[in-house]
């Protein structure tokens, strides 16, 4: 299987230090299926370093790197996989990003070496935060995690895998990087 990662920066080896752990499966390497989705998060990547002042503003480009894992080895990996849109893959996202690591839904998901479902990027963040902060309804209930994946338009979403253990981005072998400059 082919994965890529879109980042300011070429990756080889992931560093999973490096990694924040407030992302939507908590700390880990993401990686995609799709190599336009890490195009774009290139950029995007890109945008917020130079924001960031952690590369020089007149920078251009962006590097996806991709990444192979064979079947077998990928079957050897502790693996929970959100297999569509659902208050859990909603419940996990949220108790992720607020850093609730004691919370019984961060620690229902801290064994697992990989944990793969939708992305909730960028464009879907107003979304997830009107749903964090009560908006539609109470959170956490039935009625407002509906409305929340309704307005997301779940079948738009592309697919994240969070590599979460130094057992699974060791397996990742590093295959090649491409420029992408930013538009």
């Amino acid at each position: 299987m082919m994965l890529y990662h879109g980042s300011y920066c070429e990756v080889r080896e992931p560093d999973l230090l490096r990694c924040n752990p407030r992302e939507d499966f908590g700390r880990g390497f993401y990686l995609t299926t799709s190599r336009e989705q890490a195009r774009q998060f290139a950029r995007l990547s890109l945008k917020k370093a130079i924001a960031g002042s952690l590369v020089d503003k007149k920078r251009e480009w962006g590097f996806v790197s991709s990444f192979e894992i064979s079947d077998e080895e990928g079957a050897a990996l502790k693996r929970h996989e959100f297999p569509s849109t659902s208050k859990e893959w909603l419940d996990c996202i949220v108790a992720h990003r607020l850093g609730r690591r004691g919370s019984p839904i961060v620690r229902l998901y801290e064994d697992f070496d990989v944990i793969s479902g939708k992305i909730a990027n960028d464009a879907t963040n107003a979304t997830i935060a009107a749903y964090m902060s009560g908006i539609f309804s109470m959170t956490g209930s039935e009625e407002a995690a509906e409305i929340c994946i309704r307005m997301l338009l779940p079948q738009r979403l592309s697919d994240q895998h969070c590599f979460r253990s130094p057992k699974a981005t060791e397996l990742l072998r590093f295959k090649e990087s491409e420029k992408v400059w930013k538009k």
